[in-house]
């Protein structure tokens, strides 16, 4: 696979990663099982997708214990991504900025994942009763202990209740500006796909002008853009679909017109590769990775057949006609908030 580098540390990963989290949190919890992910955590790396994406908070705890048992005897292979900064409790997420806390997690991650340095170390929400400095700073200070490698945060839009002008990462530059000051941001994590692509206005823009990596989450719209989701049939009640304004049947179905411009492009690039098979889904990562060379989409998943066929994406080269054409493709309706 194709090699992409995050930060000016140019640290090397495969151009597509993988998103860890539906393996134990946020999706139809009757279809999580280990064995399938610890596979699809393989099939992962078999192909060259090197960015493992986890948090303590996913499961919560789990998530990270699953991908340390995936990673024995295959660490070398892997860039390992986990995230500080959310405590679950129950029906509740809590921020928690404080720098003894955030070394205490990191210890703790590290036990959980079976490594002793965490390729990059990301800041999943700030603490609104903690100086983002000062969280930042506890993190810097374990880059200089050997037990992280380079920092990352987690960009948070809020498309309601922003001022008129605002634009939707406005706060994320705010706070990253601060924390460049402290120590150097190697990536910036961030929703970017075809139905979700406001990152290009100002977020993509600010991370390329200082050569700062973008992994960008959510590529294929929760699952929406890989055409394999049916409007109408719904979803288990632990998924976070199921309260998502643009997952009920109707916005579904409103949105089927840009699923229906990605299988069309699909179309073309199978008839001319004489027997090989393209999806919605690989055209969709494609866009991403057409976004800059610092991109890295990191599509979630926990099944091995998607893991495949989402690194296969990263041979994928979309024409000027397909990027025109994906252009013009109608804007998502339904709100995402």
């Amino acid at each position: 696979m194709e090699r992409r580098t995050i930060g000016a540390a140019a640290l090397e990963v495969g151009a597509v990663g993988l998103g860890c989290m539906p393996m134990n949190w946020a999706y139809s919890g009757s279809r999580q099982r280990g064995g399938e992910s610890l596979r699809t955590v393989h099939a992962a790396l078999d192909r060259g997708a090197t960015l493992l994406d986890t948090a303590d908070m996913y499961g919560p705890f789990t998530n990270e214990l699953l991908v340390g048992r995936a990673l024995k005897g295959r660490r070398a292979e892997a860039f390992v991504s986990t995230k500080v900064g959310l405590l679950v409790g129950d029906q509740h997420i809590v921020a928690n900025g404080r720098p003894g806390y955030v070394k205490r997690a990191c210890d703790a991650s590290l036990r959980r994942l079976q490594t002793d340095v965490i390729d990059l170390y990301q800041l999943h929400r700030e603490d609104p009763e903690v100086p983002v400095e000062e969280t930042w700073g506890a993190m810097a200070e374990l880059v200089s202990a050997g037990k992280v490698r380079a920092l990352g945060l987690c960009a948070v839009g809020a498309r309601s209740g922003r001022r008129p002008g605002a634009r939707l990462h406005d706060g994320t530059i705010r706070k990253l500006e601060r924390v460049q000051q402290v120590f150097p941001v190697s990536a910036v994590e961030a929703e970017l796909s075809v139905w979700s692509p406001e990152a290009l206005e100002d977020l993509l823009p600010w991370c390329e002008a200082r050569g700062v990596g973008f992994l960008a989450a959510m590529p294929l719209g929760n699952g929406f853009l890989t055409g394999t989701l049916t409007p109408g049939e719904g979803f288990e009640p632990d998924d976070l679909r199921a309260r998502h304004p643009r997952f009920t049947a109707e916005m579904m179905a409103a949105n089927q017109p840009i699923v229906v411009g990605l299988r069309r492009i699909a179309a073309r690039h199978s008839a001319a590769a004489e027997g090989a098979v393209v999806t919605p889904a690989q055209v969709a990562l494609a866009w991403v990775l057409s976004r800059g060379r610092q991109v890295v989409p990191v599509p979630g998943t926990k099944r091995e057949c998607w893991a495949a066929e989402n690194a296969a994406a990263a041979g994928l080269r979309l024409t000027a006609e397909d990027l025109a054409e994906v252009a013009e493709l109608p804007s998502a309706l339904g709100s995402w908030d």
